[in-house]
């Protein structure tokens, strides 16, 4: 069984490949990106110079001819380019002369005028033209929709890169618990056929030794012992199945396994419950599952106190929510490691995977949509970590 077991943790451990696979992904996703706008960007400062020449280039034969849009090839060439830009040309006293894609509403309303010549002015200033006539004119132009639409598009770019980076992210994020899940679901299973071996034979030995002179008192303990391990292989099949959930005395639930473990605890360990003293209150639970979470909750309380010192757990309730407070009086844990002691295989001890309080955590929160966390902790007095679950009338 171990050798399979640690197969599955090894499989867990290879998770991390994950993150170096989104460091991956981010680094791809942010050059696509640079290279992008850098090149989008090129072409917009190009198209604008392209199109200031050819203004200048218009202005330049217009000063020549003396007058605007004359019967010359090359004016009308030019002219006829530039029915993408819009400009207004005008006289020295800034009358309208002629126009291009401005709306009439605009140059017939002399406020509106002025702001849009003011608006063109800022986005290239106006060519004063010196025809060889002696005539004056002034061309106010802006860009045109193509090098808007360019000077734009490098913002619309970062926009959809970070999109893309947050649903790749999301992507990973999914399919590594995906993963992860599978990996606990498999160890569970595999625990559970594992155990069923031994479990059948140890019963066949059980019926055995009933008939032979042996005290009933010993026999009777080693049947209490393996009804516990039966009850802790139902436990771990029951990962990864539909969990069935109903209305359970939370006082009786947590009582079962205060009561396992005080004929088991130290001498110089006092295990205290106020469950037995209280009103029952009800809550929706998988028995089974849930008397696992409170033992694992003791189990680690006991590891905490090194052999000595008090552990008290305490049933308290309110209108929605009725909590399991299981507090000790040991080492305690660096207010930095409060979310950690959750995490797969995060331990303080020499040995074990770290595995108790992060299945706990999934029995509680994604089975019993329930809360399990740290409410404090002070190094060399003690820890208190509650159980939160939603309340039940029925």
């Amino acid at each position: 069984m171990k050798t399979a077991v640690n197969w599955k943790f090894r499989q867990m451990e290879r998770m991390p490949i994950s993150f170096r696979q989104k460091i991956v992904l981010i680094s791809v996703g942010l050059t696509i990106g640079l290279l992008s706008i850098g090149f989008t960007s090129k072409m917009a400062h190009q198209l604008r110079e392209k199109e200031n020449y050819e203004v200048r280039l218009w202005a330049l034969t217009i000063e020549k001819l003396g007058q605007f849009g004359a019967d010359d090839p090359l004016s009308s060439y030019i002219m006829d380019s530039r029915n993408n830009i819009p400009f207004i040309r005008t006289n020295d006293k800034y009358e309208v002369l002629s126009s291009n894609l401005i709306p009439d509403r605009i140059l017939y309303h002399p406020d509106l005028l002025s702001r849009k010549l003011a608006q063109l002015a800022r986005e290239n200033p106006p060519l004063e033209i010196n025809a060889w006539n002696g005539a004056r004119f002034y061309m106010f132009y802006g860009n045109s929709k193509l090098q808007k639409a360019l000077t734009v598009f490098p913002f619309v770019q970062v926009f959809v890169i970070f999109i893309f980076i947050g649903f790749g992210l999301l992507t990973f994020r999914s399919s590594q618990e995906d993963e992860q899940n599978k990996v606990w679901i498999g160890l569970a299973k595999e625990t559970a056929h594992q155990l069923g071996t031994p479990i059948s034979s140890l019963l066949g030995w059980l019926e055995y030794l009933k008939v032979q002179e042996i005290d009933p008192a010993v026999i009777e303990e080693m049947n209490k012992d393996l009804t516990r391990l039966m009850k802790v292989a139902d436990r771990f099949s029951k990962i990864g199945s539909e969990t069935v959930l109903s209305s359970a005395n939370v006082n009786e639930a947590v009582g079962n396994s205060v009561m396992y473990f005080r004929t088991r605890v130290p001498r110089n360990v006092t295990l205290s419950y106020n469950g037995l003293a209280i009103a029952p209150v009800q809550a929706m639970m998988n028995v089974a599952l849930f008397e696992w979470v409170v033992e694992n909750l003791l189990k680690n309380a006991l590891d905490a106190l090194q052999g000595q010192g008090e552990i008290d757990v305490r049933i308290s309730d309110d209108i929605d929510w009725v909590y399991v407070d299981v507090r000790d009086t040991g080492k305690g844990i660096p207010k930095s490691n409060f979310k950690r002691i959750f995490d797969p295989g995060f331990t303080t001890k020499t040995r074990g995977w770290g595995l108790g309080l992060s299945l706990s955590r999934r029995i509680i929160e994604e089975y019993h949509k329930g809360r399990i966390f740290v409410v404090d902790s002070e190094l060399g007095k003690g820890t208190t970590i509650r159980i939160a679950l939603k309340r039940s009338y029925e």
